[in-house]
């Protein structure tokens, strides 16, 4: 905080320029100051809020209130942790909330917005996780492929040795197990080679995607789009990304079922941080679905190799398109809720990527 005894004119002109949202409450919980930074967050102006409760204002306004209150009762400056916040209706926040009352009977706000930092760190985690799940899959595949050729070798060995062809049906067995284990291994490892980048536009492949699922989608799934014609080509593997994309609106199909709707939606975004490397301009692709949403414990391994809600699935869609979107220096993340999942594919989209 800023000294008591500096400048009032100072103190203004710092308080106006934090970055973290304050606000000034009296001893009635009715707002008498709020700086520039809180009046964005809140999408408000001071003329709406000066003399108002919060609460009349902003969803977040009551359990505000509450920490100004337990502020004012105590004496007492403290911090809550990573709050999530409805600033308005349907726009959450996660912040950390200090409470500082003071001796004249207010009590003052900061909301430092923590969405970013745990963005980013939620991001090394998924990329770190990739990486990891990827290099004991490696490891874990020579010990299974060599056994495997071992006995798809030996099988055809002994097929040549029999007669009888009702046995021969024992072998092609053995045989046909071994190639669909080995081809399971193969899936679970994702492509192996580096790609061939050439510029393309994201819509393209997106209207691709959209084609491949429109064929298969029941008539009572719409698909809809909402593009950003302004997205400037990209230096990408199109084959790849066609089939990082399509894992995940072909997922998108299976969670609406019979009916629902799915929207592929395009926009960019500057100066955006993927993992720790800061982008000029990115371009954000979300895939929507009114689907029943993702239970909440699945949703740090939804990632994983294998884990899926469906019995029919092999769980490896999202964890080989994640794997295909990292090799271009992009991410997949998700949120979920019932009624409506968003997985959005971030791509850097740098100078020499045709930005």
């Amino acid at each position: 905080m800023v000294p008591t005894d500096t400048n009032p004119a100072l103190v203004q002109r710092v308080i106006e320029n934090l970055s973290s949202a304050v606000l000034l409450m009296d001893e009635s919980l009715c707002v008498r100051f709020i700086n520039p930074a809180a009046q964005a967050l809140f999408a408000i102006s001071t003329r709406q809020v000066t003399g108002q409760k919060l609460s009349a204002i902003s969803p977040a306004g009551k359990l505000l209130e509450r920490a100004a209150q337990q502020g004012l009762e105590s004496g007492e400056a403290f911090t809550e942790r990573e709050r999530r916040l409805e600033v308005s209706v349907g726009r959450y926040i996660t912040v950390d909330v200090a409470v500082t009352p003071l001796t004249d009977g207010d009590v003052l706000l900061e909301l430092a917005h923590l969405d970013r930092r745990l963005r980013i760190t939620r991001e090394q985690h998924l990329i770190s996780q990739n990486q990891a799940t990827r290099h004991l899959l490696r490891g874990l595949a020579h010990e299974i492929k060599n056994p495997l050729g071992g006995l798809r070798g030996a099988a055809q060995l002994l097929e040549r040795e029999l007669n009888d062809v009702e046995l021969k049906e024992y072998t092609q067995v053995i045989i046909k197990e071994a190639d669909r284990l080995r081809t399971l291994v193969n899936g679970m490892l994702g492509p192996n080679s580096r790609p061939n980048k050439r510029k393309i536009n994201i819509h393209e492949i997106l209207e691709r995607v959209r084609q491949l699922v429109e064929a298969e989608a029941p008539s009572g799934v719409t698909i809809e789009r909402d593009y950003d014609p302004s997205i400037p080509p990209l230096m990408a593997e199109s084959n790849q990304l066609i089939q990082a994309t399509l894992n995940i609106v072909r997922n998108a199909l299976q969670a609406v079922g019979e009916v629902g709707r799915i929207t592929l939606r395009t926009r960019t975004q500057r100066q955006f941080t993927i993992s720790d490397v800061t982008h000029k301009l990115v371009a954000r692709i979300d895939i929507v679905d009114s689907g029943p949403g993702i239970p909440p414990e699945m949703m740090d391994r939804i990632f994983y190799p294998m884990v899926t809600s469906r019995p029919e699935g092999t769980g490896l869609g999202l964890s080989i398109a994640q794997t295909l979107v990292n090799q271009h220096g992009g991410l997949i993340e998700c949120w979920s809720e019932p009624g409506h999942t968003v997985f959005t594919i971030w791509l850097p989209l740098e100078r020499e990527n045709g930005g």
